[in-house]
């Protein structure tokens, strides 16, 4: 999995070399910021089904039809929260480890296919994870620094989506 630490040490190991002061000081920089990211993780973890939730509720404010095929309402509503707490564990993941390798191998790699094999806009989701990253609020859910790493890794995938 891609972490960077790994992405440090294999960048390191392609060029035939140890790793150099400048891959040592992005690994310390990465280790410092390990507090406020596992802070993130925490807080994250156990607010899933509330966040998701929200997300979809702004999701379906925005688009009350819904997207897929499914016809029944509460049907989408299910798979569409589903998926957005599919997406907040990859986002979880990405805090523990420092890197973007869980959002990579497991959400991003390949969702536009699917979701257009489904018939699903990618927007839905732009949409209900845009409302996630601004309904953050400092103070209220977690430090300045923890919302800085969690609002990181959900901006890499709503730019991946969009």
């Amino acid at each position: 999995m891609k972490s960077v630490l790994t992405t440090a040490v294999a960048s390191a190991d392609l060029a035939g070399r140890y790793p150099s002061s400048s891959d040592l000081e992005s690994v310390q920089g990465s280790l410092q910021r390990a507090a406020a990211r596992m802070e993130a993780a925490e807080k994250l973890a156990a607010g899933y089904d509330k966040v998701a939730q929200e997300a979809v509720d702004a999701i379906y404010a925005k688009f009350p039809n819904g997207s897929g095929k499914d016809i029944d309402s509460g049907v989408q509503k299910s798979k569409c929260k589903r998926d957005i707490v599919h997406y907040l564990r990859l986002i979880d993941y990405c805090l523990v480890v420092g890197g973007t390798g869980p959002l990579d191998e497991w959400g991003i790699s390949g969702a536009r296919e699917v979701y257009k094999a489904l018939g699903i806009d990618t927007s839905t989701y732009v949409v209900g994870l845009t409302q996630t990253r601004d309904r953050i609020c400092v103070g209220r859910d977690m430090s300045a620094q923890a919302a800085n790493e969690f609002t990181t890794y959900l901006d890499y995938l709503i730019n991946a989506l969009s």
